[in-house]
Parts: structure tokens; C-alpha cells; sequence
């Protein structure tokens, strides 16, 4: 397999909404919209994140996205009336997580102070 990019899919039940959530969220509004049930950022170049509001596209999930400053991101947010949960430091990063409108759980962690360990 050779992979060019990978996205996160999350479900949605309202996109109008999950838009100016995620907006807020990832500091700029998407940058396509491919057809009326689906948006989507490009956040890097090997990757980036979908939200849509169909079913066969995607489903109820999680992400887990690296940040350079925890502190300044949790600030940020509140600022725009997302509020992460407490700090919990784990074994290789510091994460903070909040639910958005739908359910899905959004992990904020700052980078891995170590090598994980191999597979």
C-alpha cells in the first residue's frame, strides 16, 4: 500500500452546526464541500478531516490531534465557549478532551515527549 493522505470522518447530525463548531475548533472553516452532506479541511498535507451528515460516509468516532501548546489551545477555545476537560498527563503526552455537539470525542495532547515503544 502505497498512502498519500488519510482523513478522519465524523458524523454529524447537523453540518451547519458541526461547521461553526469545528471552525471555531480548528481556527478556519473548511476548505472544500465536495457535495451538501459532507465538509472538508485539509490540516496537513498527508491528511485532514471530514464531517458529514451521511451515514455511509461516516460514523460516530474519535480523533486525537497534536498541538504545539496545550495551555494556549485550552485558552483559545474558551475564549470561543469550547471548554476541554482537565489535563490528564499520560504516559508520552498531556491530553484534554471534549465531546463536540454530536458525541464525537475530540482529543487535544501536546506533542510525545518520548519514543513509543515499537509494535
Amino acid at each position: 500500500m502505497n498512502l498519500q493522505k488519510i482523513y478522519s470522518a465524523l458524523l454529524t447530525t447537523n453540518l451547519v452546526a458541526a461547521e461553526g463548531w469545528y471552525t471555531k475548533l480548528l481556527g478556519r472553516g473548511p476548505d472544500y464541500r465536495p457535495m451538501d452532506t459532507l465538509l472538508h479541511w485539509e490540516l496537513f498535507d498527508q491528511g485532514g478531516l471530514m464531517l458529514s451528515s451521511s451515514a455511509e460516509i461516516a460514523g460516530r468516532g474519535v480523533i486525537f490531534i497534536y498541538v504545539d501548546d496545550l495551555t494556549a489551545e485550552r485558552r483559545r477555545l474558551q475564549g470561543l465557549g469550547i471548554v476541554l476537560g482537565k489535563d490528564n498527563e499520560g504516559d508520552y503526552s498531556t491530553l484534554a478532551q471534549v465531546r463536540d455537539p454530536d458525541g464525537n470525542l475530540i482529543t487535544l495532547a501536546t506533542p510525545p515527549r518520548g519514543r513509543f515503544p515499537s509494535a
